[in-house]
């Protein structure tokens, strides 16, 4: 036996070379006296071979293996025969010739069949066995990618010499206002699971000028749709000293340093922008106060055909419909300094320009019906000094259903949190589009 562990891909280098590995038994395939079995580990899959001219022990063991069943196995790297290579593995060009396999722990009967290789199972069969469906190289993959976006944007993040923060996610007060909010018994005292990061980061703009985050985000929105969460994670960045262009153009700069991570994406150097009232003529209807679903739809089909972009920036939505920080337009304040950024026909990221004078935040406040003393840690730090700021948040797991190509966003996240479910069903709830 060798002397230690072998991931799967490190055996490519090991071609005549006794080796160790261990994993999970994926797939078992009998052909004749001959057993093949697919070996699963962290960093892919590799075919073994056992033979009962080489080890009729291990030949017993292999004939008795369940899928997922943890093992361990001694054997030699050869080249797969001519004819037999498989291009779609990293090991497709060798397999080990199994010498023991000793079983480290077993398996109960599978619900489903983990070793084919679409599960192609109904969504709440895939999130009911959720534990299990994950260890699925089809299921697992999002989350490779969903690791890679996160990169991306925490690179692009750092090189715009962004600070990062670590905010609560229990508040004294709903951020956004409004009522889609979990209240929580906090020692007898309200508190609520905070709607998005948004006041904490802005409180961190006198500190450090720059600062971006990565956070859990709370709406109690009772529907059940294909694009809603009620916890999602959030990538967000704050800036200080920008205005709304300089605002605009970091908002694009960050979009496309996240999507480096899907190479499929078509991110023109110039991405196309349009005011919302725009947007509605290219629409060719009347204007409305938001964009639905449809919209994004048809917007992000014109931004692809007309500007070979997956990338649109839609800006200027109207003031009432924007959190109360929005910077109205100064020139026409129906309209705010705010923006949303759509990536193949929906919409990722939003932010605004931030009203950063004390007076008229309190203003604004108490037009929406908003207590100011039930913002009095927010409020200190406009009272003492605010530079004009702004900022946007990103949905990870929206960007990742459209890197993925996936239908529902229930699909990129590890764990969903919806109307419906917290890990186990409550009951059948008809999703809608």
């Amino acid at each position: 036996m060798g002397e230690m562990r072998v991931l799967s891909f490190e055996a490519n280098s090991k071609i005549g070379k006794e080796i160790q590995l261990q994993g999970w038994m994926h797939l078992r395939r009998d052909h004749g006296k001959l057993i093949f079995l697919d070996l699963r580990d962290r960093a892919g899959i590799i075919q073994l071979v056992v033979n009962p001219k080489t080890s009729e022990e291990a030949h017993k063991v292999a004939s008795e293996l369940r899928s997922e069943d943890v093992i361990e196995v001694a054997g030699t790297v050869k080249k797969r025969p001519a004819g037999t290579i498989n291009k779609d593995l990293k090991t497709g060009e060798i397999e080990i010739e199994v010498a023991s396999i000793k079983i480290i722990s077993k398996a109960a009967t599978l619900p489903l069949d983990m070793g084919a290789e679409d599960l192609n199972l109904e969504l709440p069969t895939l999130l009911d066995h959720r534990s299990l469906t994950l260890r699925h190289p089809q299921v697992s993959s999002i989350f490779k990618v969903q690791e890679a976006i996160v990169d991306s944007f925490r690179e692009t993040a750092k090189k715009l010499d962004c600070t990062e923060i670590f905010v609560p996610t229990l508040a004294s007060g709903a951020s956004e206002g409004g009522a889609d909010v979990f209240e929580v018994d906090y020692y007898g005292h309200k508190a609520y699971l905070t709607q998005s990061p948004q006041l904490y980061k802005q409180m961190l703009v006198p500190v450090f000028e720059r600062v971006y985050t990565i956070s859990k985000a709370y709406r109690a929105e009772p529907s059940v749709t294909t694009r809603h969460l009620s916890e999602n994670t959030q990538m967000d960045c704050e800036f200080g000293f920008v205005d709304f262009d300089q605002l605009l153009n970091l908002l694009e700069e960050v979009a496309s340093g996240i999507l480096k991570a899907d190479k499929t994406a078509k991110i023109p150097v110039k991405i196309p922008r349009l005011s919302l009232s725009e947007a509605f003529e290219i629409l060719k209807r009347e204007a409305q106060d938001d964009l639905s679903p449809k919209d994004e739809i048809g917007l992000s089909d014109w931004a692809l055909d007309k500007h070979g972009s997956d990338l649109l920036t839609i800006h200027r939505f109207p003031t009432k419909k924007r959190a109360f920080y929005t910077m109205p337009d100064p020139e026409e304040p129906k309209h705010s300094l705010s923006y949303d950024i759509l990536f193949r026909g929906l919409e990722i990221a939003s932010g605004s320009q931030r009203i950063n004078n004390y007076e008229q935040l309190i203003e604004t406040m108490e037009k929406r019906g908003l207590d100011p003393k039930n913002f009095g840690m927010y409020l200190q730090a406009f009272k003492y000094g605010m530079p004009p700021e702004g900022g946007f948040s990103f949905g990870l797991e929206r960007i990742t259903m459209k890197a993925m190509g996936l239908s529902n966003i229930r699909e990129a996240s590890l764990f969903p949190r919806d109307m419906e479910r917290v890990d186990e069903r409550f009951s059948k709830v008809e999703v809608k589009k």
